[in-house]
């Protein structure tokens, strides 16, 4: 729908909220003024007008919030209509917060000695701040001005800059001990008046979800804008196609971005923002791994820094994933998948393989985890029990006693640079090309090849789906990957694969019950951990090299 049909017949119009909004918008900036000359020049009568209009202010929200609700529910709306319903309940609640903050800041007159102490410093500045970013809100939102959404955003970080200013010189003055009542009380008002900001940021942020049509912060936008510079889509973000793309446990922010002309080809880039760390260590390891095997990674656009986060801007790789694969139950895939993805592990394996010893501390990485593990379930802590001779360990007891026993079978004779984080939805096959893509490489390191096995055969053990015949095809990919281990292992002559696999299985089955909330499944991945644990401590004492794994336990 067009943006004029939009204020015509939509939510901004006469028939839906437009004198409403309107409404709010005049009385919160009314209450922030009248809150500016109370503080000028004390007068009661003005102050009991603030408290009076904050009930309407209230009312007003209220209003707004249920018109937003029933327009959605007696109109089959489009995604347009509905991010635009949601910005404004984002902008109406956060107007109402302001609202809410110059009541606050009426009520701490009261304790302070002499009404004009505050003159001391500049709150001023601060409402000036605030009443000019008002002034933009709604004409910003009809017209969905994304320029004029980021000029309220940026008032954040000047009303930031204005308090830190005042906060350095009220702290001064605490240290001398005078009025210490009266600085506290001015303090508070003026972090009111910062608390105002935040408000602000939100509401400029609404408006530009109204335009983009995704949730974006300030942030994560320059830093697109930044990224952008660097490949051949040009034009204003709200030309853009931007859509949320992949989930992740990184805490990385992932969008596709496409042309507009494009958005429904196979086309467009991938911008990632998040922490600086692992987006920096993502970005070496797709150049370590394209040196070592070219086309496997994406290939980088641009990377940016900026403070404690990070943006990188990848190729969007065509193909599916193999869990995409799976689920569609598309054998002919499956198979030539398989295929090039064994050949390719091998490939990378070989050429990137280090002759000197690597262990993986499979138990240790187990340990780390064991805290999110029994949050999620409380019973796993499996307390010590005995029934007549027979006696079960606790699982802490298990894992104490598999520690020792992975110091006896020892690390891998050699390391490979592995994925990391080696689950299913991470590898995608372009069948019309006929390659194999890794994506999401910030673990990609050198280390046993072993633990990409293991997380790879859980993230198939994993997949809640009980269908036969999907069933069937997740097993088998299961069991192909352990196929191709032992063959791998036997060519590079590693003779501990098998009970280095447990270990890694132990590690893989135990962790992921964190994230399955089932709790029929997630206690038959633990008692696959516990069966493992239980062979290996029966095996102690002979040669490691000859210990196998069922192959019953790596399948549902």
């Amino acid at each position: 729908m067009a943006k004029k049909e939009i204020e015509k017949k939509g939510i901004l119009s006469n028939h839906g909220i437009d004198r409403n909004f309107k409404t709010l918008i005049l009385e919160v900036q009314k209450q922030v003024e009248d809150t500016r000359l109370v503080l000028d020049q004390p007068e009661g009568k003005l102050q009991n007008k603030i408290l009076t209009r904050d009930d309407y202010i209230d009312n007003l929200k209220s209003l707004i919030e249920n018109k937003c609700f029933y327009s959605n529910l007696k109109a089959n709306l489009g995604k347009r209509e509905l991010d635009l319903i949601r910005a404004i309940n984002i902008i109406t609640a956060n107007l109402e917060k302001i609202a809410d903050f110059s009541v606050n800041i009426i009520s701490q007159l009261q304790y302070l000695d002499n009404p004009l102490f505050l003159h001391k410093f500049d709150y001023k500045s601060l409402f000036d701040e605030v009443t000019s970013s008002l002034e933009l809100v709604e004409r910003s939102l009809r017209k969905q001005d994304i320029n004029q959404a980021f000029k309220i955003c940026r008032s954040e970080q000047r009303i930031d800059d204005i308090f830190a200013e005042q906060f350095k010189l009220i702290m001064d003055d605490l240290r001398q001990g005078n009025e210490v009542e009266n600085l506290v009380t001015s303090l508070f008002i003026l972090r009111y008046l910062e608390r105002m900001g935040d408000q602000l940021l939100n509401i400029g942020e609404a408006i530009i979800f109204a335009g983009v049509g995704e949730k974006l912060k300030i942030s994560h936008i320059e830093a697109l804008e930044d990224s952008m510079e660097n490949i051949d889509i040009h034009g204003p973000i709200t030309n853009l196609s931007i859509e949320s793309f992949l989930e992740t446990k990184s805490g990385c922010r992932i969008n596709r971005i496409q042309g507009q002309e494009k958005a429904d080809q196979e086309t467009g880039v991938i911008f990632k923002e998040g922490q600086v760390d692992k987006l920096e260590q993502e970005n070496k390891n797709i150049q370590l791994l394209e040196k070592m095997k070219p086309g496997l990674p994406p290939r980088v656009f641009g990377f940016n820094k900026n403070g404690k986060s990070a943006s990188i801007l990848l190729e969007f790789l065509n193909g599916t994933t193999l869990q995409k694969g799976l689920l569609e139950s598309n054998n002919r895939f499956l198979d030539r998948a398989m295929k090039q993805l064994t050949h390719d592990l091998e490939d990378l394996w070989t050429r990137s393989k280090k002759n000197k010893p690597v262990h993986a501390h499979y138990i240790n990485q187990t340990n780390q985890r064991i805290d999110d593990i029994f949050r999620a379930h409380p019973d796993f802590k499996l307390l010590e029990k005995q029934i007549g001779t027979h006696r079960t360990l606790s699982l802490n007891a298990l894992l104490d006693q598999t520690h020792r026993i992975e110091d006896e079978i020892g690390g891998a004779p050699f390391s490979v640079l592995i994925h990391g984080d080696f689950n299913i939805d991470n590898v995608l096959y372009d069948e019309a090309e006929g390659v194999i893509h890794f994506i999401d490489l910030h673990r990609s390191r050198h280390q046993d090849y072993v633990q990409d096995i293991s997380v790879f055969i859980l993230s198939n053990f994993r997949l809640p789906v009980f269908v036969s015949r999907i069933r069937k095809n997740i097993n088998q990919m299961a069991l192909n990957m352990y196929d191709f281990g032992q063959q791998f292992a036997k060519n590079q002559k590693d003779p501990t694969f098998e009970a280095r696999l447990a270990l890694g299985l132990i590690r893989s089955f135990t962790t992921s019950t964190r994230f399955e909330f089932n709790k029929e499944f997630a206690s038959t991945m633990l008692l696959r951990a516990v069966y493992l644990m239980e062979k290996l401590m029966g095996y102690r004492g002979q040669p490691w090299e000859q210990f196998t794994i069922p192959r019953d336990v790596l399948v549902y």
